[in-house]
């Protein structure tokens, strides 16, 4: 970056870190500013925001996936009292996440031209993601971003500070491992071995498809008795005013068998999100496989 960033203001909390709005004056030749998200972590912490800066370094360039600026290494500064910090340049979405977005419309459901739309890009992302090697292991509307694109809008999959590599025990989920991910987007197999596997993330998929239509799963269950519903092999209820492609799809990504779900390729091949222009498809899938 050209310049040190200027506070504009405070964005969001997680888990591992914060992030600001920071404004960067690029030139003196009267160019608009560069508006970006800070992402900072102190020390006990940059474990997670180093592993985030080397996964999205891997995914640089990717459909759908948040990019950094700059070379992905992290800054190293002090906060106001001293302490070491780290921290990450990333694109600002100017819409803020999903669970922001879906907060300014009428009991936060989505029209369904537009929840079709964010669901392919979800799983454009997550294409490149699992092509990777990693499960991302905490989808959920606080972790997608949504970008203004022309008239429209794109969704970009962020935060990566709990992905993992396929196959290994995930150590991030925020109480009581070896759970993964964010309680009520789990899926049942977070509750008996805390592996991550692809199929984790499309049961994930499959809870904010039917947030954007009908609001948050598990709305009735209790919080602390959510892993034994799991465990008893229950799914979020799918209401009936969801559409009937859109529930054959949710069937598919809460599928007790991990296999049964597919892969996030065969996901966006289903009808529920299936184009009638098959050579708009076809070019599609390309480029994923590229």
């Amino acid at each position: 970056m050209p310049t040190r960033p200027e506070f504009v203001k405070f964005l969001s909390k997680g888990t591992y870190g914060s992030v600001d709005l920071v404004k960067y004056i690029r030139s003196d030749d009267g160019s608009s500013p560069l508006y970006a998200a800070l992402k900072t972590a102190d020390c006990e912490n940059s474990y997670y925001l180093q592993r985030e800066a080397l996964i999205l370094s891997k995914l640089k360039g990717c459909r759908n996936i948040v990019q950094c600026y700059g070379n992905y290494d992290l800054d190293e500064d002090f906060d106001d009292n001293g302490w070491r910090i780290f921290k990450m340049v990333m694109e600002y979405a100017s819409e803020g996440s999903l669970a922001t977005f879906m907060g300014s419309y009428k009991d936060g459901k989505l029209p369904e031209t537009m929840i079709k739309d964010f669901t392919r890009m979800i799983l454009q992302g997550l294409v490149s993601v699992h092509n990777l090697g990693y499960v991302h292991c905490d989808l959920k509307p606080e972790n997608l971003l949504i970008f203004p694109c022309g008239q429209s809008y794109e969704l970009k999959i962020a935060d990566f500070g709990s992905s993992t590599e396929v196959g290994e025990v995930a150590d991030t989920w925020e109480s009581n491992p070896p759970f993964v991910g964010s309680p009520i987007y789990m899926s049942p197999e977070s509750v008996h071995n805390g592996v991550a596997e692809k199929a984790l993330d499309l049961w994930s998929v499959g809870c904010i498809v039917l947030e954007m239509y009908a609001g948050e799963p598990w709305s009735e269950v209790e919080f602390g008795d959510l892993a034994s519903v799991l465990l008893s092999g229950e799914a979020p209820v799918i209401p009936e005013s969801v559409p009937s492609d859109a529930r054959g799809f949710l069937e598919t990504c809460f599928a007790r068998n991990t296999e049964s779900r597919g892969s996030a390729l065969g996901l966006l091949l289903h009808r529920f999100l299936c184009e009638e222009d098959m050579y708009g498809l076809r070019r599609l899938f390309a480029s994923l496989d590229g």
